[in-house]
């Protein structure tokens, strides 16, 4: 591969089964540039690999074609506007999650509360609250998660953003005990324990993932506790999977929330459901 030309090198990467994006991405990792540098390698195409940077790229490609994510082999990932840092501590960042956000944002602007304290459960990378903190600056935001590992991930975003979300470690809501807030959202996990489609999904942490037999688990434990950290009117927001929102939405309904519903994706999938907490409780 070193005696290739950069043109010639991407198309035997295509050949060898790799889609257009990915060979280029990984060709500017190998060379050291940003990985959304196209335009460079374009205008370089003639140009040959070194030795060093053909040992790099087989090395690239090998954990690309066990499937490991590109925002793994890049370090960062896309997510409502913001790059954040990723890494294998932390599940990556999906566009079906800024579905969520959206609906984050839309309910806090019909919040009369000053300030708005908004929980986000299970953080991860931080992608939910530092969204939410990005579009919405005045509103007081905590992020929580039991990984200590995703948390120093979080916390290196949020620092290397400049956005001021205070994290708590622990287990859902034992992380911020006797706290009460107007919103709570959260990504939790809501794989099933056995589905097929998590042999796909080996090279992120599993604890993130699944969430027991049916994969209502951890959404149960939330619906449940919810109530006593809402502030009377407050609202919870969850992702769940594509064909839970019947069963999240009765979780909630027999939790006693009001106004229950879900929010569809850009596919028209009903990807979150949530309701709001009794006024006069």
């Amino acid at each position: 591969m070193s005696l290739l030309s950069l043109r010639a090198t991407l198309a035997q990467l295509q050949r060898n089964g790799l889609d257009r994006v990915d060979a280029q991405m990984l060709l500017l990792l190998a060379l050291q540039r940003s990985p959304h540098d196209r335009a460079w390698l374009l205008a370089h195409d003639d140009s040959r690999l070194d030795a060093a940077t053909a040992v790099r790229l087989l090395d690239l490609v090998r954990r690309r074609q066990s499937g490991e994510p590109m925002a793994y082999l890049r370090g960062d990932q896309e997510f409502f506007g913001l790059t954040l840092r990723t890494d294998a501590r932390v599940l990556v960042p999906r566009p079906d999650t800024e579905t969520l956000v959206a609906w984050a944002i839309d309910t806090i602007d019909t919040l009369s509360a000053e300030p708005v304290r908004v929980l986000d459960l299970g953080t991860g990378s931080g992608a939910i609250a530092l969204a939410i903190k990005a579009q919405r600056p005045a509103v007081f935001v905590t992020a929580t998660d039991a990984s200590d590992g995703a948390l120093s991930v979080a916390q290196a975003n949020a620092q290397g953003l400049g956005l001021a979300v205070r994290f708590h470690a622990g287990h859902w809501l034992a992380a911020v005990p006797d706290q009460r807030f107007e919103l709570i959202v959260s990504n939790p996990p809501y794989i099933a324990d056995d589905d097929p489609h998590m042999a796909a999904l080996g090279h992120e942490p599993r604890s993130a993932l699944t969430s027991g037999a049916d994969g209502l688990d951890d959404l149960r434990a939330i619906v449940a506790s919810a109530p006593q950290a809402l502030n009377p009117g407050g609202w919870l927001l969850l992702e769940h999977g594509h064909d839970q929102a019947a069963a999240v939405c009765a979780l909630l309904q027999d939790a006693g929330f009001e106004r229950v519903g879900s929010r569809h994706d850009l596919a028209g999938i009903a990807r979150c459901s949530g309701g709001q907490c009794a006024q006069g409780r």
